[in-house]
């Protein structure tokens, strides 16, 4: 948990994305810390970076299970009554029903690079991503970070997104529920979306939302460009949410 002295707007809750974990955010929560002076709060999902392992895949509907039952008990243990919800790339998928399930206590969702459904081209990326694991050290990289859960947390990324089960998942139905206003970042080139994916977001959320398009950007605004995301996000947070 990192923090900013002052008075105590609400936390901003960190969700990460498909291999990542509390560690792979690096200096990042520090810096949004500092940029929004609020408390920026992340925590590992199950099976994840130094919680404790599953032996299940995660369902289909994994997505709206985090925003159901581990969310609120992250937030619960940690006396958190008001927040920001944030995510990376499926976290970011998690915030939003997270918004929208909670949304008397959620005050605003940011996005980065989130998915709203599984496009092909998003499938196309996971299973290049996947391809790059038969070397043996690309697993004892992700082993760094996850321990001897590694193996897991890459399969429950591959198997569930490529599963035929996942063809149907969308937050379409979801967006219409979140109330708070919305900041979706993406990058024009991210190699896991399409730009459609954020205007999706706007198409389809029930609270006012700008887009920002990050040009010549991947899948990870806030390393590629971690000053910008730490201004888009603060001047939102802290000024006039006006949708664009």
């Amino acid at each position: 948990m990192a923090g900013s002295a002052g008075s105590a707007p609400p936390p901003i809750v960190l969700l990460h994305d498909s291999l990542g974990c509390v560690e792979l955010w690096r200096d990042f929560p520090a810096a949004l810390a500092q940029a929004t002076r609020r408390t920026v709060v992340a925590y590992d999902r199950p099976g994840f970076g130094r919680s404790d392992p599953r032996a299940d895949l995660p369902s289909p509907d994994f997505v709206a299970e985090e925003a159901a039952d581990v969310f609120p008990a992250v937030c619960e243990q940690l006396g958190i009554s008001a927040f920001v919800a944030m995510g990376h790339s499926v976290g970011g998928c998690m915030a939003i029903p997270c918004a929208a399930l909670h949304a008397e206590h959620c005050e605003a969702l940011v996005t980065l690079a989130a998915q709203v459904y599984a496009e092909d081209r998003t499938r196309a990326g996971i299973r290049a991503a996947s391809a790059s694991f038969r070397d043996p050290a690309q697993l004892e990289r992700l082993a760094k970070y996850h321990g001897d859960k590694a193996s897991w947390v890459l399969a429950a990324w591959v198997e569930t997104w490529l599963s035929p089960d996942f063809d149907a998942w969308s937050l379409t139905g979801v967006l219409p529920r979140v109330r708070c206003p919305v900041l979706a970042i993406h990058g024009d080139q991210d190699e896991y979306g399409s730009t459609i994916h954020p205007e999706l977001i706007r198409r389809h959320s029930g609270g006012p939302t700008r887009i920002e398009l990050m040009p010549g950007v991947g899948h990870f605004p806030h390393r590629e460009r971690m000053d910008e995301v730490l201004r888009l996000v603060a001047a939102f947070l802290s000024g006039p949410r006006s949708p664009r």
